[in-house]
């Protein structure tokens, strides 16, 4: 049994007899009638339990979009079902509304719809459904929750496609498919054509300019069918956030965008999560498949609070490719303590591979450090940490250069295209 407002208020009204009387009994007597009518309204309310439910969700939501959930109530007794219905989703499920109102005749049904936006990756799910009926009187009535599980999953935003378009241009202008005819500096032969003024006297092909009273030159595009393999660091590190999301999530977006640019160029792109242990992996896929993939793989995996242990990275790298690859490491550039463990594990990769490491930079920490932002004690403390930070950074970078790796630094915004671009000159300059 459940109580209202309007019993408490039936209740409060009592004390106007009361004060006018100074009756005791009169008290006993209005209590003893607000009781009668909620036991009274109560029974005559509606049974939450004869009731049928059912759920219609979407199949998937990408972060940070919206989709209907459909939830049906069907009245299978015999009196008006009133009252209200909640929907227990989880908080991150971003549901609206949570809480509906019932007026449902017997033998018919409600449909209501629930609109989902999620603001977290993963399975949101909804555990069940909780039906308040009340009687005519709305004194009283009963309640019963209806176990109907549920989930979404939620995938990652990929907001950086923008970004495609542009870099796919640039890349048609390298293979030289479009008016511009850029020739590439890759290592495959291409095709021949005849010499402009400005072409590389290196590139001119004098047999076949023997054959032909014009000097042709030979063009180049970039090497296609090459490996790229990118594995994401799930550690400690990426559970930091920066803005409103995790580091884990640029590293995931950089990813897939470096994953639909090399595809289309030709090249098979290989995707590795880790951190203790290989948290999932993506092998095999192409085309269409394989950014498909990659969400589908990406969505439930959350950052681990342990630290990496980067001596699995190259036996991981040799168990997907035996051939020269691009191998790109999305992790966190911090202090030299912590990023000990990935230097020691470098020369193992690059002494086979072209390495890069990708590393998400809080924008927040060169606002700290500016000189304009050091006008209190509290904020020189501020830019003076900030400063360190920005050191270590560049410590670890400089370490890293020395190995012969290339490192690719920027904001959750800039990180991804800055990504897709060093892979772009890595194919202009024929290092891939």
């Amino acid at each position: 049994m459940v109580v209202t407002g309007w019993f408490v208020l039936l209740v409060a009204v009592g004390v106007v007899p009361v004060v006018l009387t100074s009756d005791p009994l009169v008290l006993v007597g209005w209590l003893l009638l607000s009781a009668i009518l909620l036991v009274v309204d109560t029974l005559l309310a509606a049974s939450p339990r004869a009731v049928r439910l059912s759920r219609e969700l979407p199949g998937a939501i990408r972060l940070g979009e919206s989709a209907d959930s459909e939830l049906t109530v069907f009245n299978e007794g015999r009196r008006r079902m009133r009252g209200v219905a909640r929907d227990a989703w989880q908080p991150s499920a971003g549901a609206s509304p949570r809480r509906f109102r019932l007026s449902i005749e017997p033998g018919r049904q409600l449909v209501a719809r629930t609109v989902l936006t999620p603001f977290r990756r993963g399975e949101r799910s909804a555990s069940a459904v909780t039906l308040r009926t009340v009687g005519p009187l709305h004194l009283g009535g009963r309640q019963a929750t209806h176990p109907l599980p549920g989930a979404v999953r939620v995938l990652p935003r990929f907001s950086s496609r923008k970004h495609l378009p542009s870099r796919l241009a640039r890349l048609r202008e390298l293979d030289g498919r479009t008016s511009v005819m850029i020739r590439g500096q890759g290592t495959e032969f291409d095709s021949l054509r005849e010499y402009v003024r400005g072409d590389d006297v290196r590139s001119i092909d004098w047999r076949a300019t023997a054959r032909r009273s014009d000097l042709m030159v030979r063009t180049w595009r970039p090497e296609r069918d090459r490996r790229v393999v990118v594995v994401v660091d799930s550690g400690r590190t990426s559970a930091a956030r920066i803005g409103d999301e995790p580091r884990l999530d640029t590293a995931f977006e950089s990813a897939l965008l470096l994953g639909a640019l090399a595809s289309r160029a030709g090249d098979r792109v290989d995707l590795a999560v880790v951190d203790r242990r290989v948290r999932a992996r993506v092998q095999g896929a192409v085309g269409a498949a394989l950014l498909s993939s990659m969400v589908d793989t990406m969505a439930p995996i959350d950052p681990e609070l342990v630290e990496t242990d980067w001596s699995l990275v190259p036996g991981l790298v040799r168990s997907i490719t035996t051939q020269r690859s691009l191998v790109v490491l999305a992790t966190t550039l911090d202090a030299p303590g912590a990023a000990r463990g990935l230097l020691a594990a470098l020369p193992q990769l690059t002494s086979r591979h072209l390495v890069v490491v990708a590393s998400v930079v809080d924008p927040a920490i060169a606002l700290t450090a500016s000189p304009d932002a050091r006008s209190s004690r509290e904020e020189v403390y501020r830019a003076a940490s900030a400063e360190r930070a920005l050191l270590d950074i560049a410590r670890v970078s400089a370490a890293l250069r020395q190995l012969g790796v290339e490192v690719v630094t920027g904001s959750p915004a800039d990180l991804p295209p800055a990504l897709a671009d060093r892979y772009l000159a890595l194919k202009a300059a024929g290092r891939l």
